[in-house]
């Protein structure tokens, strides 16, 4: 996306921005279970909780930090003095602040400035991920093309698979990204989530004449929903889970 506002800023390779197009995929767990298993890969990782407005990481691990976004964006701190250290899982957050409306709809030059911040931090770290919200609003795009890797989520729900294709077309056609990856979550099975990819995968060849790599598949579990609720990582409650080894296989594909 080529905002008149909007230098162009290198997008650094060790950035993943996690995305979908709808909500209600499991996004923010799986961002948060990806950094968990990045870091019990000895990496360096900081979870950027770029959902601003409708921020919730700090929620889902039951921290409370001193400093958040909001605290960056007014100028009361920078970006790195906002980070936040998540000694169970062994990885740095950047909270957002839930509810903060005026988040979601930065103007220009605030945006910017974060972006650079969040590149001028990056090499400090092997991997950083930043769950971005859900949509394709102008704010969503921007955080997006920050990051050298952007990751799709999707499930096989029909309008799930829809809104995923459309982040995607916006993703490649406006901003020109090359380097898009799907994981189907919550699949039935790794066949059935095989099959979803697929599906989209054939839209995006013939209507968009890319194809999209297979980062990985998420099988449904009850865990993961008990874990949410109980604010506890996967990694830490339920390690062994069918769930946890499926994103520990996205971790590894993702490193190689």
């Amino acid at each position: 996306m080529n905002d008149s506002h909007q230098p162009n800023i290198p997008a650094p390779r060790n950035i993943i921005a996690i995305a979908s197009g709808k909500g209600g995929v499991g996004k923010t767990c799986f961002s948060i279970s990806l950094c968990h298993a990045l870091a019990r890969k000895g990496k360096r990782v900081l979870l950027f909780d770029g959902d601003l407005g409708l921020a919730n990481v700090d929620v889902q691990l039951g921290l409370s930090p001193k400093l958040d976004l909001t605290s960056v964006i007014e100028g009361h701190a920078t970006l790195k003095g906002a980070i936040t250290r998540f000694d169970e899982g062994n990885f740095d957050i950047i909270a957002g602040r839930s509810g903060t409306g005026s988040l979601a709809s930065l103007p220009a030059p605030l945006l910017s400035n974060l972006r650079m911040q969040l590149a001028d931090l990056s090499p400090a770290y092997d991997r950083v991920v930043l769950d971005l919200g859900a949509g394709i609003n102008r704010t969503v795009q921007q955080l997006a093309a920050s990051a050298g890797t952007t990751i799709v989520i999707t499930t096989d729900e029909p309008t799930a698979l829809t809104d995923a294709y459309a982040f995607i077309k916006l993703n490649h056609t406006v901003i020109g990204a090359e380097n898009i990856s799907v994981v189907v979550n919550m699949a039935p099975s790794t066949r059935e989530g095989l099959h979803t990819y697929e599906t989209l995968l054939k839209a995006c060849q013939n209507f968009l004449h890319i194809s999209p790599i297979l980062a990985g598949v998420v099988r449904r579990d009850s865990r993961v929903r008990d874990a949410i609720r109980n604010q506890s990582p996967l990694f830490i409650r339920y390690p062994a889970c069918d769930a946890a080894a499926d994103i520990e296989n996205v971790a590894a594909k993702l490193l190689a």
